[in-house]
Order: structure tokens, then C-alpha cells, then sequence
């Protein structure tokens, strides 16, 4: 498998507003509301997008409801790797998989076009593998 680069870095938050108050009065992050309470930019310097993601939607993107399973480590961080293309999200997943790795959910596509299988890590992050076609557009 080849990563290509961060595709993002999303703190997962239990308090969104708590983390709002941080991220975007705080610190000044010019993070935008998204999809719910998701908090996001692209225009975060060193970084291809920075979120701010409820725990309630990690679950609902890892595991299909909005509460995380009791049995699993809730996450507070989520990193995404970019990949090539989208086979290769597929072709990694089941390379963790031959090593052991426990992955939450195959290659699915996102609603906004994002290819992308996640797994939790030892230190407790949600680590995904991602093909996000507006990240290979731009380098066209």
C-alpha cells in the first residue's frame, strides 16, 4: 500500500459545542458548518482539511448508528490516509486485514464522492484509508 499524503485530521467530539468554542472562537480556525454539526475547512495551512466531527456521525459513518458501541473504544481523533484510487482503499483494507487489523467498515463511497475504509487504532483513533477524487482533481 502507498500513502500518498493526509487526506484530514478530525478531532471527534462528544461536546460539539464545547469543541466549537475551542476550534473556531478560541483559536480562530475558519472552520465552516457542514453536514450536521460538522465542523470543517480546507483552509487550514499543512493541512488538506481539518474537522471537527460529532461522535454521534463517527458511528453513524463506522458503524451505521449514531451511538458508538459500548464494547469499542470511543476514538478522538480520526486521521485519513490518501490513496491512488479508489481500488487501492479496497486493495489496503484488506491488506490490515491480512495483518490483523479489525476494520470497522469495507470501502464505501461518502455521499460527497470520498472513498474511504476506517479501522481503530491501538492508541484508539479512527485511522482511514481514503480516496477523496477533489484531492487528485486539484493536482491535475
Amino acid at each position: 500500500m502507498k500513502i500518498e499524503s493526509i487526506t484530514s485530521v478530525a478531532v471527534i467530539t462528544p461536546d460539539a459545542s464545547a469543541s466549537r468554542a475551542l476550534y473556531m472562537d478560541a483559536l480562530g480556525l475558519p472552520l465552516k458548518q457542514l453536514d450536521g454539526g460538522y465542523l470543517a475547512s480546507e483552509e487550514v495551512a499543512g493541512c488538506n482539511h481539518f474537522g471537527v466531527w460529532p461522535l454521534a456521525q463517527a458511528a453513524a459513518a463506522c458503524f451505521g448508528t449514531p451511538m458508538w458501541p459500548g464494547d469499542v473504544v470511543i476514538p478522538q481523533v480520526s486521521v485519513e490516509f490518501e490513496v491512488a484510487d479508489a481500488a487501492a482503499v479496497s486493495e489496503g483494507a484488506q491488506e490490515l486485514r491480512s495483518r490483523g487489523y479489525d476494520v470497522l467498515h469495507e470501502a464505501k463511497t461518502e455521499p460527497w464522492g470520498q472513498v474511504v475504509a476506517r479501522l481503530l487504532s491501538p492508541e484508539g483513533a479512527v485511522v482511514g484509508l481514503s480516496f477523496a477524487p477533489s484531492l487528485h482533481d486539484q493536482a491535475s
